[in-house]
């Protein structure tokens, strides 16, 4: 199902010009809950991984959570699966069957915690063919991006793993790939999802902004021109409004422009070469919140109903450091420099 985000409420460069030069196109994934097959942009699904390319395991070191019972990923998906069948009953209706009763109980004994490597999980997988501006660093002719992360935290979120390829190219196909024997969280397992990629327009978040514009962005007087297309609540810090509503989009995304919040922005410079790396997926906790429900794809609330006591718009069941997002940054000169991990 596709899925169209509302028109911004105005084009926000015919109030402050300065930002037209600034914009970036921006993918949103909207991912939903789905089955994806090895040729799908998904998250979460299986990879077209070559049968003769080791998959990746961690070396860590993992630290285990005392408090959590581990569980494997397949009873992680096991679980949400008896959930969801549970909340479909009519109200008044028991919780689970005998049945379901004796599966969540099993799950929720755990399971010992697992030594030595830990084989990586999918996080992503995205074809060129669906998200065009996904171009890999360098000269790189690769038209697949694969995404898979530890999970566990180091130390306060997955490790991560990126790598590029030509689809064509492979051709002798892992059927079965390792998994992990538990993991630290079951919000470290993502739902399979299919995704619907749509194309947006970003500016830069307030913050990477010069002095001088965000002085203007916060000037109430210079938003009154634009009459009716701004809520006047936002008369007090009109900023907000840039932030909410015109400059970064939420949820998962490939490109654009890197969200800011938690911490001020920090510099994003390569490693090995000092090249200016640029946004490459945002893995997010929720596809949006109360402050950005403007950009929540049209009729999208009345559809993809979740289960009891997941968050708001949280499709694929991640939820990263409280409820925040993963930025991944690359340096454009080469796919062999490491990549930038950043929680906000």
């Amino acid at each position: 199902m596709s899925r169209t985000t509302p028109p911004r409420p105005f084009d926000v460069t015919a109030l402050f010009p300065q930002l037209a030069p600034l914009a970036r196109t921006a993918t949103r994934l909207h991912p939903r809950a789905g089955s994806p097959s090895r040729e799908d942009s998904s998250i979460g699904g299986p990879l077209l991984w070559p049968a003769n390319e080791p998959w990746p395991y961690c070396e860590g070191p993992h630290e285990w959570d005392q408090v959590n019972a581990p569980s494997s990923p397949e009873d992680v998906r096991l679980l949400r699966d008896v959930q969801a069948v549970a909340a479909r009953r009519p109200q008044g209706a028991a919780e689970y069957t005998p049945e379901e009763r004796a599966v969540v109980e099993r799950i929720n004994a755990g399971r010992p915690w697992p030594e030595g490597p830990i084989a990586m999980l999918p996080v992503a997988q995205l074809y060129r063919r669906d998200v065009p501006a996904l171009r890999p660093p360098g000269q790189s002719e690769a038209d697949l991006l694969q995404v898979l992360w530890c999970p566990f935290d180091h130390p306060e979120h997955p490790r991560t793993a990126l790598f590029w390829r030509t689809a064509s190219a492979v051709t002798g196909l892992l059927d079965t790939p390792p998994e992990p024997p538990a993991v630290q969280f079951s919000d470290y397992v993502p739902q399979p999802c299919l995704t619907s990629p749509e194309e947006v327009t970003e500016y830069p978040h307030f913050l990477e902004l010069d002095k001088e514009l965000q002085q203007q962005l916060a000037e109430w007087s210079r938003w009154e021109a634009a009459g009716p297309a701004v809520d006047a609540a936002y008369a007090v810090a009109p900023q907000e409004f840039y932030m909410d509503m015109l400059s970064v989009s939420p949820g998962w995304k490939a490109g654009g422009w890197s969200r800011w919040g938690l911490t001020d922005p920090v510099p994003r410079v390569c490693s090995v070469c000092g090249a200016r790396m640029d946004p490459l997926l945002t893995v997010a906790t929720t596809e949006w919140d109360r402050s950005s429900s403007g950009w929540v794809p049209e009729g999208d609330q009345a559809r993809d109903p979740l289960p009891p006591g997941v968050p708001p718009a949280n499709y694929t069941r991640v939820v990263l450091a409280g409820g925040y997002s993963l930025q991944l940054h690359v340096c454009p000169v080469s796919e062999n420099h490491p990549h930038l991990e950043l929680v906000q």
